[in-house]
């Protein structure tokens, strides 16, 4: 078997490489960046095929990408609070991102009764299907990296988040960042694709 190796200063070989669950969650990413990749191009390939309704999108996803993309930059603020050993500023960062995480969870869903509201629904026609595939499967994700953040905010009040034991929060903020991201991609490809 090989292994890769890196030299240091004193030319003594060093194994590359990385916590087991750092990289099952790189992995997971993989995967999910494969799902999305898989379902807008099918939603490129069946909306070039006819038979498409046109809408609006809902204007509630402007509101939640900005709730997102702020709660990215709380989020960073956590992660460097914490590898300053600074417990405060982290509790406050880990619960403000808590709070806009679920508001951009709510937000979604409030979308979807705008969507409803417009006569766009799950069934009838494809491009109110993958819409709501689009937001509900972010969703799941998202739902998911709340409760991550929850126990990350947990243990952040035992003391367990410091510069000593970062690998939770590199995982929640690497995976909350990545979602942020996502999002922003799915907002702009519906822009441009509805």
């Amino acid at each position: 078997m090989t292994e890769n190796y890196q030299f240091v200063d004193s030319q003594v070989e060093q194994p590359l490489s990385m916590h087991p669950k750092k990289f099952a969650m790189w992995l997971f990413i993989v995967t999910v960046v494969m799902i999305f990749a898989a379902f807008t191009s099918a939603h490129i390939v069946r909306q070039a095929s006819g038979n498409w309704l046109e809408y609006d999108l809902p204007s509630l996803f402007w509101s939640t990408s900005v709730v997102i993309i702020v709660s990215s930059g709380f989020m960073h603020w956590a992660y460097l609070s914490a590898k300053k050993n600074d417990f405060v500023k982290v509790r406050i960062a880990l619960s403000i991102t808590f709070v806009l995480g679920m508001a951009f969870l709510i937000g979604q869903f409030m979308a979807w009764g705008q969507m409803v509201d417009a006569g766009v629904f799950f069934v009838g026609n494809p491009a109110g299907s993958f819409l709501y595939i689009f937001t509900g499967l972010h969703g799941l994700h998202l739902v998911a990296a709340v409760i991550y953040l929850l126990y990350l905010l947990i243990s952040s009040f035992k003391l367990k988040v410091n510069s000593e034991n970062m690998l939770n929060m590199e995982m929640c903020s690497t995976f909350w960042h990545f979602l942020g991201g996502l999002w922003i991609y799915l907002f702009i490809f519906l822009l441009l694709n509805h």
